[in-house]
Parts: C-alpha cells; structure tokens; sequence
C-alpha cells in the first residue's frame, strides 16, 4: 500500500478470471463520457454514468497528516458516494481510465453523511498502474520531490517555500538550484501553480530523474531554474 498515492495492491489466489483492460489517462479529454462501478452505500454492482468535467484537479484525500494522499486527479459528475472508492472509472470502450478514489463534501457534512454533490475524483490510471507496478516489484512505491516544505497556509497565487529552517532540505536538487525560504512557486513547466496542493500533485505526476522547470517569484522578480527531481526519502 501507499497511501501517499491513496493505492493499495491486492493479490488475488484465482486463476482465469475476466479482466477489464487498461486505457490511456493522458488521452483523456474534458467532457469524455465515463462510467464508475462500484459498491456505493453498500449497493453492489451499481454503475453511474457521466462526463470528465476536470482534469489535473490537485485533490488532497485522508483523514490525518501522516495519511494524507494528494492526487492529480480527474474529476467526473458521474455519481460517486462511499463504497464507489477503489472501483474503476471506465470510458465507453470499457478501458479503465482511472481508479475512483475521493468525493467533495458540502462545508459541515461528516463523512458518513457525504453523498454525491456531481464532485468525484479518481486518480489517474497512468499514475495507478506506475504506483501498483512498483509496489508489485519492490513492496515499496516512490515518489518525487524537489526537495522543499511548502508553507500550507499561504493563500496567495502560488507554492510559498517555508521560511522556518527546513524549508530547503539539504543536498536537495532545491538547494543546489539556488531555491531559498519565501520563493514563491508560480510554474513548473510552463504550467501555472496556484496552490501548495498544485504543486504537490503536479511534481508527483512526474518520474524520479525528470528534469522539470520552475518559475519562481523572489521579491516580486520572476526567476527560473532547471533542477532533476529524486526520490523522497521513506
């Protein structure tokens, strides 16, 4: 399991079984019809027809700090509840595009009480299949990073660097790019970060060893730096 990616890998003791195949999440566009299977409310076999209404949406799943999933996920109106969760999204080929995983729920709504609000969220099943690839080889999955805490609270446009002492780890591609505590993220290439989440999901959509581009704010004047994304530590 990783519950940084909100996956888990099960091995099933069966031979012969049907088996639904996999489609391309990257080739996904925005209205594409979907459909969601799953158990919602305990009402097994249902299945809810929709639209892709988002994509890359920048999701933050889990009930504490230490569980906290981000996901760059797609967001469909199909009817998603409690017991969709883990159940494929498929596209009107039958291919699985993406592994419901999230609802958004009204401001004081509890978790037992959410229902649909047309807001369901699944991960991506490019990133799925890279995540249960690695957990079926090394029992273990990794994410990248650059090699910041972000400050979660800043509610500007952007991912601020946190200006405590562990804002910039050391040795990390940040450090060595030059990054300092109060930089405010704003691209990472070329596509615009408007939040701490953003950023998170958009550098874990990517591959240990990509090179990728920020664009950063350092007292108002817009710089940018090429750094090589590694692997964060367990």
């Amino acid at each position: 399991r990783d519950a940084s990616y909100d996956l888990a890998v099960l091995k099933i003791l069966a031979t012969g079984l049907p088996a639904l195949q996999f489609g391309d999440s990257d080739k996904v566009a925005v209205g594409d019809a979907v459909i969601a299977i799953g158990s919602p409310l305990g009402l097994s076999g249902t299945v809810t027809l929709g639209i892709i209404s988002a994509k890359d949406r920048a999701v933050t799943a889990g009930g504490t700090a230490g569980e906290n999933s981000f996901i760059n996920a797609l967001q469909t109106d199909a009817a998603i509840n409690p017991g969709n969760s883990g159940g494929p999204l498929i596209d009107t080929t039958g291919a699985v595009i993406g592994v419901n995983s999230a609802i958004a729920t009204l401001s004081g709504a509890s978790t037992s009480q959410a229902g649909s609000i047309g807001l369901g969220f699944a991960i991506p099943i490019n990133q799925g299949r890279k995540i249960a690839d690695q957990l079926i080889k090394y029992g273990v999955a990794t994410y990248p990073v650059i090699g910041v805490s972000l400050n979660m609270n800043y509610t500007e446009n952007g991912a601020q660097v946190a200006t405590n002492g562990r804002g910039i780890l050391p040795e990390s591609p940040a450090e060595k790019a030059g990054l300092r505590g109060g930089d405010v993220i704003i691209e990472i290439d070329g596509k615009e970060i408007y939040s701490p989440e953003e950023l998170i999901v958009s550098v874990r959509a990517k591959n240990v060893g990509d090179r990728v581009t920020l664009g950063f704010l350092r007292d108002g004047v817009k710089k940018t730096v090429t750094l090589t994304l590694i692997a964060a530590k367990k």
